[in-house]
């Protein structure tokens, strides 16, 4: 089994799978702008290496995505790791459990001593900084991808209403070559009928020249229709980059929104582990050094998060998480169960196992 990499090596990782997807949709979109303003060739010659170029930022945005998966599941599994080793602190070891058979006081002075030992408080911190960097590379992913997109949809707006107008055009040349088809078939007609000798031969020059300038239109509506098709062709591998773009958004707001109510609920737990073991620690936690989740920093500072309040809204983010990341998703069961109740109330007292003797 392939050892999973350091969130340090995976975040590198992704950020330079990042960079390269942006260069890449750069150049992309600026072929599609290109297209749009100076009528970029269109022939068959021009589509391979085009279409090359756009299957290669496919091929960098689904890496980059994986990328992303694998960051905030790994998150989520260090995160179940600090909430299992809280739920242990919930009892007593069968050590402990042996010394309280002859002093209570001991018993406790050994548990206190084993969750004093856990760095519970610094994994939940070193979570918070790696929540941070993750979000930041979702979200200034995302603002590039809002406004790639937005030039590339209306690039492809003004590309599609040019094959619009080249449709137009062949409507009104089919038109054209039918009604001079229909003329050129009545002069022949008459031919023969009316007339003398050299009314004949007016009428036949005449349905000559009918006859060229439909052929002409006819070669004309040909090109416009190869145009046309060839064109749309484009059009189509245009449409597929946006369409990617808006995926990418709509990915990176999903990543934001878990990581931003993962983040509540983290805060939530560590509130309640600095309540009752290192009073004042929780000044080192700002919105000036966490600022890309500093949304649930904030209502942390202002005492404004209630555990209550974060199971649906938390079972609703890793919905979206399992549906954009199906490969990183967890088993139903244990998607529904939560990582460590919030709300649950110790059989002991409050925290009691925190205090110092």
């Amino acid at each position: 089994m392939r050892k999973a990499s350091s969130f340090d090596n995976q975040l590198e990782a992704a950020d330079a799978l990042a960079s390269a997807l942006r260069a890449d949709a750069a150049a992309c979109a600026a072929f599609v702008e290109d297209f749009a303003c100076n009528g970029a060739p269109s022939g068959e010659e021009a589509f391979p290496e085009q279409q090359s170029r756009f299957q290669a930022f496919a091929a960098t945005q689904a890496k980059f995505d994986a990328g992303l998966g694998e960051i905030v599941a790994g998150l989520d599994r260090m995160a179940a790791d600090v909430f299992a080793d809280l739920d242990s602190f919930r009892g007593l070891t069968s050590r402990e459990r042996l010394m309280g058979r002859f002093s209570r006081q001991r018993m406790w002075r050994l548990h206190s001593q084993r969750v004093r030992e856990a760095p519970v408080i610094e994994r939940l911190l070193d979570l918070l900084s790696k929540s941070n960097a993750a979000s930041g590379l979702a979200r200034s992913h995302r603002e590039f991808a809002v406004t790639c997109q937005k030039a590339t949809e209306d690039a492809l707006t003004s590309i599609v209403e040019q094959r619009r107008r080249l449709v137009d055009e062949i409507d009104v040349a089919r038109l054209r070559m039918k009604d001079l088809n229909a003329k050129a078939l009545t002069t022949q007609g008459r031919i023969g009928v009316y007339g003398g000798r050299a009314e004949w031969e007016r009428m036949e020059e005449e349905r000559r020249s009918l006859k060229a300038e439909a052929d002409r239109i006819s070669e004309e509506e040909r090109k416009m229709r190869d145009e046309s098709q060839r064109r749309q062709r484009f059009i189509t591998m245009f449409q597929a980059f946006a369409d990617t773009l808006n995926s990418q958004i709509g990915l990176c707001n999903a990543l934001v929104r878990k990581l931003s109510i993962d983040t509540e609920e983290r805060l939530i737990v560590y509130r309640a582990q600095v309540d009752t073991n290192v009073p004042g620690s929780k000044a080192k936690i700002t919105q000036e050094l966490f600022p890309h989740i500093a949304g649930p920093i904030a209502l942390f500072e202002k005492g404004m998060l209630v555990p209550e309040d974060i199971g649906s809204r938390k079972s609703a983010a890793d919905a979206a998480f399992s549906k954009k990341f199906a490969a990183f998703a967890e088993s139903d069961d244990s998607a529904q169960a939560p990582i460590i109740d919030l709300t649950r109330k110790s059989s002991w007292p409050r925290w009691r196992f925190l205090r110092s003797w």
